[in-house]
Order: C-alpha cells, then sequence, then structure tokens
C-alpha cells in the first residue's frame, strides 16, 4: 500500500511538472500584444507568427497588413519570400540525392561541373559540394552578390558559375565561416545536373509536395505565375518611412533564397524536420546518416563568452546555423531582402519550432519576437526583448542618419570648391571588372552619373566629395547602399580605375561594392 502510494506521489509530482513544462509558454495573449507592439517599435507593415510543439501547431497567426498599397491583412496564409531559409532545402535536395547513390557531399565539385574554377588552381581542385554549403570555400561575407542583387541583373546561372574563377578568397580555403550566397547557386546547378530537374522544379516536386507545403512555390516568379492573391510586398525605410518597394529576387539565385511560403506550410516543414525528416504519410525524406551530416557543425564560429543562453559553439552545418542554448541544440536561419526579412528556429530536442515571416527589412522585430517564444518554453526569465532591440536600434539609426546627414553636408559644402572638384576629363568613360562587368561614369547634361550594365537598377548621380571621391547616391532610396567612388588618378590627373566602399556600416553586405576592382577601358 506504501509502494503504490509512494508511486502514486511520484506519478502526480512527474504530472505536475509536465503540466507545467507543457504550459509554460507565453500566453496567447500576451504574444498577440508583444507581436503588435513589435509591429509599432519597428514600424512593420506586417507579421505572421508560427509556433510548432510536440508536433501540433499551437499558434499561427497574422498582424498588420501585408501591403501597405493594398491594405489586405497580413494572415498565417500570406505568401512571403523567406530568403535564405531556403538553403536548407537546397541542403535536404542534395542529401536526398547522397541517398539515392547520386552523389557525395564529399564529392569534388569539379566533377559535376567540369568548368567550375576558383581562383585558386588548388582549391578548384579540391573544393567538394560540402564546401559549397558550409559557407568555408574562403569567399567573403557576400562576396559575389551583385551578381544577382539588387534583381533585375542580366547574369544567368552560367554567368554566374564562370565568374566565380575572378572572385579572390578573402580566406584561405576551409578556415573560416563567412556567410556567401553565391556557392550556394554552384549547388544549385549541381542538384540540376544530377537531376535533371531545375532547382525549383526539383524543390517543388521532390519536397514541398511530399512534406504537404501545398501553397509553396520555389520561386517568386512560379508564384505570380499561379496568380495568387494573399502575397506581401516588400517595404523599406525610405527619408524616414517606410513604402512598399518592388520585390527583390533574382531568379539565378533561386538556390540561395528563392522560396515563397507562409506560416502554414513552414510549421509543416518545421514538424517534418523535427520528425525526422518524415512526411505526414510516413515517408522518410532523408537517412538519419545524412540527418546527421546536416545537422552537425561542419565549420565553428566564435560565440560570446558570455550570453543569454550560456552558448558553449556555434557554426553551421549543412544548410543551416547551429548553437546550443541552456544545454538544448538550436537549429535556425534567417533571411533577408530588400523590403523583407524571416527567422526559423527549431530546438529538435525539445519539438520546438518557431517561425516569424515580415514584410520590412528589420531584423530586431523578428528577434524580439523568436527570443521571447524561446524563453518562455526554455523557463527562463522574462527578459524585455522588445526594449533591448528597439533601444539598440534607436541608436544605431540615430548614428547612421546623423552620419549620412555629415557626409552629404560636406558634400554640399565642397559643390563650392569648384577648382578643386573632379573634372569630366578626367573620370568619363567606362570602367570594367572582370565578375561584375562594365560600370560607366557619364555626363548627362545635368551631372555626372553612375550606371551599372550588368545590373541597370544600380544607377545614380556622383556627388562631389573630394579632390579624388565623389559620392554615388543611388536612384532607389530604398537601397540605403550609397558608396564613397574613390577614382585612382594617374600623373597626368586622369582616372585609371575606381574602388567603391559604402558610406555606412549599416549597408547590406549583399552591395557587394568593395569587392569590385575597376579598371578604366576607354
Amino acid at each position: 500500500m506504501q509502494t503504490k502510494n509512494l508511486m502514486k506521489t511520484k506519478f502526480t509530482f512527474l504530472f505536475l511538472l509536465f503540466s507545467c513544462a507543457a504550459f509554460s509558454q507565453i500566453e496567447e495573449n500576451k504574444l498577440d500584444e508583444l507581436i503588435q507592439n513589435t509591429l509599432k517599435t519597428f514600424d512593420v507593415p506586417g507579421i505572421s507568427v508560427g509556433i510548432v510543439k510536440d508536433g501540433k501547431v499551437v499558434y499561427s497567426k497574422g498582424f498588420g497588413v501585408s501591403s501597405l498599397t493594398t491594405n489586405q491583412k497580413m494572415t498565417d496564409e500570406t505568401l512571403v519570400g523567406i530568403a535564405s531559409n531556403s538553403k536548407g532545402f537546397t541542403a535536404t535536395a542534395l542529401a536526398m540525392l547522397v541517398d539515392e547513390g547520386k552523389l557525395n557531399f564529399d564529392d569534388k565539385v569539379s566533377q559535376y561541373i567540369p568548368e567550375f574554377q576558383m581562383n585558386d588552381a588548388y582549391v578548384s581542385q579540391e573544393v567538394t559540394i560540402k564546401d559549397l554549403i558550409t559557407h568555408r570555400a574562403g569567399l567573403g561575407l557576400g562576396q559575389g552578390d551583385l551578381m544577382f542583387f539588387p534583381e533585375g541583373g542580366s547574369f544567368s546561372v552560367k554567368d554566374i558559375v564562370h565568374n566565380v574563377r575572378y572572385l579572390k578568397p578573402e580566406h584561405s580555403f576551409r578556415t573560416t565561416l563567412d556567410y556567401n550566397n553565391i556557392m550556394f547557386i554552384v549547388a544549385g546547378e549541381v542538384i540540376h545536373r544530377v537531376s535533371g530537374l531545375s532547382w525549383a522544379d526539383f524543390i517543388e516536386q521532390r519536397i514541398l509536395k511530399p512534406v504537404g507545403m501545398t501553397a509553396s512555390f520555389g520561386s517568386y516568379n512560379r508564384a505570380k505565375a499561379a496568380n495568387v492573391s494573399n502575397i506581401i510586398s516588400a517595404h523599406a525605410p525610405v527619408d524616414g518611412k517606410v513604402i512598399a518597394v518592388p520585390h527583390d529576387w533574382n531568379e539565378t539565385a533561386n538556390a540561395a533564397g528563392g522560396i515563397i511560403s507562409n506560416i502554414k506550410d513552414m510549421a509543416t516543414w518545421a514538424d517534418f524536420l523535427m520528425n525526422g525528416f518524415t512526411t505526414k504519410g510516413g515517408k522518410k525524406l532523408v537517412s538519419d546518416q545524412q540527418i546527421q551530416q546536416l545537422w552537425n557543425l561542419q565549420i565553428s564560429t566564435l560565440v560570446a563568452l558570455k550570453n543569454s543562453y550560456d552558448s558553449n559553439f556555434g557554426g553551421y552545418g549543412l544548410g543551416w546555423f547551429l548553437t546550443d542554448v541552456k544545454g538544448h541544440k538550436q537549429v535556425y536561419h534567417t533571411g533577408g531582402l530588400i523590403g523583407t526579412v524571416t527567422q526559423f528556429t527549431l530546438i529538435p530536442d525539445m519539438k520546438l519550432g518557431i517561425i516569424v515571416l515580415t514584410n520590412q527589412q528589420s531584423g530586431a522585430a523578428f528577434s524580439s519576437i523568436t527570443n521571447t517564444v524561446k524563453d518562455s518554453y526554455l523557463g527562463m526569465p522574462q527578459k524585455n526583448w522588445l526594449k533591448t532591440y528597439g533601444d539598440r536600434m534607436s541608436k544605431i539609426n540615430a548614428d547612421f542618419d546623423q552620419r549620412k546627414k555629415e557626409i552629404f553636408a560636406k558634400s554640399e559644402a565642397f559643390k563650392k570648391d569648384k577648382n578643386g572638384q573632379i573634372k569630366g576629363e578626367q573620370i568619363l568613360g567606362t570602367y570594367i571588372d572582370p565578375w561584375f562587368g562594365e560600370v560607366t561614369i557619364l555626363n548627362d547634361g545635368k551631372a555626372f552619373r553612375i550606371i551599372c550594365k550588368n545590373s541597370p537598377r544600380l544607377k545614380g548621380e556622383l556627388l562631389p566629395y573630394s579632390s579624388n571621391v565623389m559620392i554615388a547616391k543611388w536612384d532607389d532610396r530604398s537601397y540605403d547602399a550609397d558608396v564613397f567612388v574613390n577614382f585612382n588618378l594617374d600623373e597626368n590627373g586622369k582616372a585609371t580605375g575606381m574602388k567603391l566602399k559604402p558610406i555606412s556600416d549599416v549597408t547590406d553586405f549583399s552591395f557587394d561594392f568593395e569587392d569590385l576592382d575597376l579598371k578604366r577601358k576607354n
């Protein structure tokens, strides 16, 4: 009897403990309030959020509007470009091909793309498929992204694969994790050549459809061709006011960030992944051996010695960022385009998935929501992440605005120095970079202009700044990517080349201006 009572007492204690853990998540009304306040704090038109726990969707809502143009409501069915969260799909596709015996992660890239070359002959021979999707091939942060970013460029996948040879690595091979999209485009071409399907076809037919992501598409153009109406407009701040801006993603970069999805489908994806990459119909798409490859640390990076989650490691697997939070492994990724950012977070041993999709480009917005939700499930003391990120971004934006004011004020002042300014005969003409192509400096009769041949949306006015430097003020003000144009002048004062440098550190890293080495063509 005493034994039975003791067992009953233990069972009751465990039940209460489980119940407390099960209901420790943030209350629904509190989360609703947090998201509403996040919209206001970071001036985001629309946010949708999903939470998956123990195989069930416990939260799935949209807030605000999907577009300031139409004022259509944001819902959990509103389609959003998930951007670099697509990389996990690319890695999954490759793992499926490994399971089918069609390739190995350690195969050389040249085995499938014979014409592929890196800048270094040794690396060209040694770079593997695994190197492509771990950000460790030696290319720098965002290096080469100007071949597809912003949208509207003329580069094909074939061009990008070819032009990789002109990108001079910033690091030694396999020594550094430096986030790079170009290598994922190459990985997408491997999928195409091995499977015979385009990357988007493979993703839709072999992953999205079997997993049950019925509303999702392999690319933005496919979504538009299907005449879907519940899809966001992108939004960005211009002169202090958030406005709708053109969707920005180039089809050539789909393998790095092309998928269009929504909360309902991404929750299905999260459940599929945490259920051993097994569909609701019971079909296992990736073997446990390959899952271990995908979610094992392939290259590490430093983590803060002291952080809120007591993290001991950080780095990248195959298509996924990895770290630990309060003793639990976290698998996650973010994605960003001009006018939209997204975040996808899994804590597999807790069967917890958190998805945040937005139609503005404030990463602080998704971090405020994800961290608050995550903390509640981890049983951590409540922290006001919204205030933390809000205060941080207020300071960053204020500093950025002040910096811009000072730079443009200096430009205005220098306009008065007619003798010290660069003359047209010194700089007019065409300059060429081996991987980006031609950039022309011309005078349209009103001002000096800069035009990028292979990226025609990159055009703008040149403003005087110093005796050999001008500012390129891009026509599209949503870019927030104005640059210093530093002309290399010869002994006769004529430009032989030019280098570009963003005027601010907050410029998106995909505006890869600093890696251009433009030499005068004529």
